[in-house]
């Protein structure tokens, strides 16, 4: 082989691997997910956890809280759940930029909602709605500012869909040790 047919293999070789990082590289980000199916899983995740944990609880046991050490004042295991699910309602609406599409009741829900059956409802229609809001946040707002529905000025959407699940799973935590409190293990540890 000579010298210049060598250089033209090398050159073609050379492109023939460029092209290949190309294409791999775009089959890469084609498989990837997108900023809202990205956040829309860690929901999903949430979700998965959070509403086993909330029915494990029987009703009889829904007004439980712990009254030994220092839990003077604390939510019952139902007001837990029905807290996270007014939250959820608020910080969707603050995503959309609307007003929350239900009673959120100064963040306790409302206090119609009583029975482990309307709580658990209230708690899954929030979910809903909180996907729905996920839906709206894209690569091009991800980042733009939102009034803070805390009072905090502005806030990105971003930082209010982690909160959503830091929240939520902040309650989970102490959801755990209510149920385990009554004897109940908690669904994910079983």
């Amino acid at each position: 082989m000579t010298g210049q047919m060598r250089c033209r293999v090398l050159i073609c070789c050379g492109f023939g691997l460029l092209f290949s990082v190309f294409c791999a590289a775009q089959q890469k980000r084609k498989d990837g997910l997108t900023v809202t199916e990205a956040l829309d899983r860690s929901i999903v995740h949430m979700e998965h956890e959070f509403v086993p944990a909330a029915d494990a609880m029987p009703e009889d046991k829904f007004d439980f809280a712990p009254s030994n050490g220092e839990f003077k004042g604390v939510r019952t295991y139902g007001q837990q759940i029905k807290h996270v699910a007014a939250v959820n309602y608020e910080i969707g609406a603050a995503i959309m930029e609307q007003k929350p599409p239900t009673d959120i009741g100064d963040e306790d829900g409302p206090t119609s909602v009583k029975s482990k059956a309307q709580i658990m409802e209230y708690l899954k229609n929030s979910l809903a709605y909180v996907h729905k809001a996920v839906q709206t946040i894209n690569e091009g707002n991800l980042t733009a500012q939102v009034r803070s529905p805390f009072g905090e000025g502005k806030v990105t959407r971003l930082a209010l869909a982690q909160t959503i699940l830091s929240h939520a799973f902040d309650h989970y935590g102490q959801m755990v040790v209510y149920l385990r409190m009554n004897g109940i293990i908690p669904p994910a540890s079983r």
